[in-house]
């Protein structure tokens, strides 16, 4: 099963304004099984894509989207957000953002959502948003940080968004150490060359089995994804340098990277 991962985002202050209508994306997941919608939410960058927009969606296509609701921890109220979205069957998990929400990942704040997602099994998708707007903090997007985290919450699934890009590395090592922390590839398709440095550390490591498949709508379809993926050798054409196996590339294709996160 292919795994899409599509994001409506809103970047203000002078920012590129990106948006996508519902159709789009309904069209641009044909090619694969299950598509994870994410949302967004932050107070500190002033915008959001409403959780109540992303159910409303997945209301509408129960049998080809799961939703992943936006929680901000930096704000006041966020375990009676996170519990109202909690309740919710459009939702299969949560997604945070600590470099545009402004929180540092250990924040007391941000380990009470930690815990809750923890006891229900809600996996964390943590989206770096190091090109989200120029108030971004961009130190509290190292992939690292969610160490301490696995440490201190070992049944917690975590999905860090992207490899962790540009910290590609930390990624690969938080893979290696730490049972329950996932990663995509899908933003870096987009950058053949990030992508196969990506997939080539995370294949020499032996960690490609927790790399999991997305998109990256509305930027890619699911089909332009795949293209990308199974064409990720080119950039190695005419040189000595390693290639990533093609059983590779189709196992995080194929992979039933629900399954994995433990989504019913």
């Amino acid at each position: 099963m292919g795994l899409g991962a599509a994001r409506w985002l809103v970047r203000n202050g002078g920012q590129e304004n990106l948006s996508a209508d519902p159709g789009e994306h309904a069209a641009a997941a044909r090619d694969v099984t299950k598509t994870l919608v994410w949302g967004f939410r932050s107070m500190h960058l002033k915008a959001e894509v409403p959780n109540a927009f992303l159910a409303d969606y997945v209301a509408q296509h129960r049998a080809d989207a799961v939703g992943i609701a936006a929680v901000d921890p930096a704000e006041p109220d966020v375990m009676e957000r996170l519990a109202n979205v909690a309740g919710r069957a459009e939702f299969a998990g949560i997604t945070i953002s600590p470099a545009a929400q402004g929180f540092h990942p250990a924040d007391t704040q941000a380990y009470k959502v930690y815990a809750f997602c923890a006891e229900r099994s809600l996996p964390i998708f943590v989206e770096g948003g190091t090109d989200f707007a120029p108030q971004t903090v961009l130190e509290f997007a190292r992939p690292h940080l969610f160490d301490e985290i696995a440490r201190a919450f070992p049944l917690l699934t975590i999905v860090i968004a992207a490899m962790g890009s540009p910290w590609i590395g930390e990624t690969v090592a938080l893979l290696t150490k730490q049972p329950r922390v996932y990663t995509d590839i899908a933003a870096l398709l987009r950058r053949p060359w990030d992508a196969f440095q990506a997939l080539l550390a995370a294949h020499q490591s032996g960690v490609t089995g927790k790399i999991l498949f997305g998109s990256d709508f509305p930027f890619s379809t699911a089909a332009e994804a795949i293209e990308r993926m199974y064409r990720i050798n080119e950039v190695t054409h005419g040189t000595g340098l390693p290639t990533v196996p093609r059983e590779i590339l189709r196992s995080i294709v194929e992979r039933d990277a629900l399954a994995e996160l433990g989504i019913a």
